[in-house]
């Protein structure tokens, strides 16, 4: 049966409101003793004359003057339209020192590596006292427009900082161009969830990032200590950028998966927790590495994403597949950059490497061709490399489904996996040991079987063989954590990444 996804969305919209709306008429409260309540509490005489008809007159137009410096505006003009404006933060946890214990969460926002000016603390406390001070609020009008900022400053710091906590307060969609991991981000339903808390302290600690990576990135942070061959404050800059990271919604949640570490040119198969095995990889070239700016050396050009284009991009899918002896269809950029180059240099190349070549569809013969008067830019010829030992994919290729066209494979040119620098592919991920990830994927039986004698063959041909369950495979761009020994490790900010999201992180109005 086909489903019809246009009207499940058609349908879900309105409900989404319908519960939305729901959510804020139970939280309606009578406020008919509003101006009472105030005055026994902060025993100004000027606030015996507050009603909610008032307050709500007053809140409108303080919306409205203020909507541009809200960070989510919709959000909190949606609610307090739906509550008939009434400020249940001042009402229901000023008196109780909730709000001033927000503010206690604000401050220490440091220690997460974040601004605390981010969340207003100053503000809401001066606010706070406002109240308590019969010299700063001397008129009616006085005190709707204390009333409706602190309401509305609580409100917006409130889901400024419980998404920072539970999402991260950037969005790397937003900052990485070859960013492609499935990320979940805030939306208005769960920042709505903020008005129906009632005790506050729990709340803020219920959102507390608990991850043990997290809390010992957190814990270096505090020490000020210093990674090796780097200063105090470069290595704090990475651990704020490695905290951001971890806030992101977008880490794995399967029993099993294949996640590749760009920065630490690694990957590793991860069952229940723990890797069950890991190897060595070559990824994408970055930048190079002696013109490498580092986080003590960063300018404003450094807020935008400039990937080079071997970049290996950041994403997760699923394996579905291998390629015993794979054909290389050689892309048309590496063929006018280097193989048209090489053919020019050398004629008889193509051929010693496998490499067929075809004009409008039909196989040709190389040597037919002057090279040398081929432009870099003519995409006339296209170029596939047969299985075989120079093929450039080796024996296997372990294909998902991606739109950047890449995936792991094998490769003849073992010896970059000696080098502690391995930024050096296209973008795909090379393998260090490829038939060991077939094995822990495929297990020991008839498939694997076939790939290992596949892989073994003098004449090899192309198979193609299906991964059932498919496993989910995440390439993610870490550069510290701490290891089970306790010791922090930091790795190379091989495409500048780290710089980005620094740069974006205290550059966050």
């Amino acid at each position: 049966m086909r489903i019809n996804t246009q009207k499940i969305t058609y349908l879900f919209v309105p409900l989404l409101f319908i519960t939305l709306s729901f959510i804020f008429q139970s939280c309606k409260k009578s406020r008919s003793d509003m101006g009472k309540t105030l005055f026994q509490k902060t025993k100004n005489k000027v606030f015996k004359d507050v009603t909610p008809e008032g307050f709500a007159e007053v809140f409108k137009k303080v919306l409205t003057d203020e909507k541009s410096k809200l960070t989510y505006p919709e959000v909190i003009n949606a609610y307090y339209e739906q509550n008939n404006y009434d400020p249940m933060f001042v009402m229901d946890h000023i008196f109780n020192t909730d709000l001033k214990t927000s503010v206690e969460y604000y401050r220490a926002a440091n220690e997460h590596g974040l601004d605390p000016s981010l969340f207003h603390e100053a503000e809401i406390t001066a606010l706070i006292n406002k109240f308590y001070n019969k010299k700063e609020i001397k008129t009616l009008d006085q005190a709707y427009y204390a009333i409706a900022e602190l309401e509305l400053l609580t409100a917006n710091s409130l889901i400024t900082y419980s998404n920072a906590m539970q999402y991260g307060i950037t969005n790397p969609k937003k900052l990485y161009k070859r960013y492609f991991t499935e990320t979940i981000r805030p939306d208005s339903a769960s920042m709505s969830r903020i008005f129906a808390v009632t005790d506050l302290k729990k709340y803020l600690d219920s959102i507390q990032p608990k991850d043990p990576q997290y809390l010992a990135l957190q814990k270096a942070l505090a020490s000020g200590q210093a990674a090796p061959g780097l200063s105090p404050e470069e290595t704090k800059r990475i651990l704020i950028t490695g905290l951001e990271r971890l806030r992101w919604k977008n880490k794995p949640a399967y029993k099993k998966y294949v996640i590749v570490n760009i920065p630490d040119f690694r990957l590793d198969v991860m069952e229940d927790g723990k890797s069950v095995l890991n190897m060595k990889v070559c990824v994408g070239q970055g930048r190079n590495m002696d013109n490498v700016k580092t986080l003590m050396h960063y300018d404003d050009t450094d807020k935008v994403d400039n990937p080079f284009i071997h970049e290996t991009p950041q994403l997760n899918s699923l394996i579905h597949s291998v390629d015993v002896n794979p054909v290389w269809n050689i892309p048309q950029s590496i063929a006018n950059k280097e193989i048209i180059t090489e053919a020019a240099k050398d004629p008889n190349s193509l051929e010693d490497k496998g490499i067929n070549v075809y004009k409008n569809g039909v196989l040709i013969h190389p040597e037919s061709v002057d090279w040398s008067a081929v432009s870099k830019t003519d995409n006339t010829y296209e170029f596939k490399q047969q299985p075989g030992d120079n093929n450039a994919l080796g024996k296997i290729k372990f294909l998902f489904n991606n739109k950047s066209n890449v995936y792991l494979h094998d490769t003849p040119a073992k010896s970059a996996f000696l080098k502690s620098m391995r930024a050096v592919s296209h973008g795909c991920v090379r393998l260090g040991d490829p038939q060991g990830l077939a094995l822990n994927l495929f297990g020991e039986g008839a498939k694997y079987d076939l790939i290992a004698k596949d892989m073994g063959l003098d004449k090899p041909e192309p198979t193609t063989i299906n991964l059932t369950p498919k496993v989910p495979v995440y390439i993610t761009y870490v550069t510290s954590w701490v290891d089970d020994s306790g010791t922090l490790q930091v790795r190379p900010d091989v495409y500048g990444m780290d710089i980005v999201l620094y740069n974006a992180l205290i550059n966050i109005k």
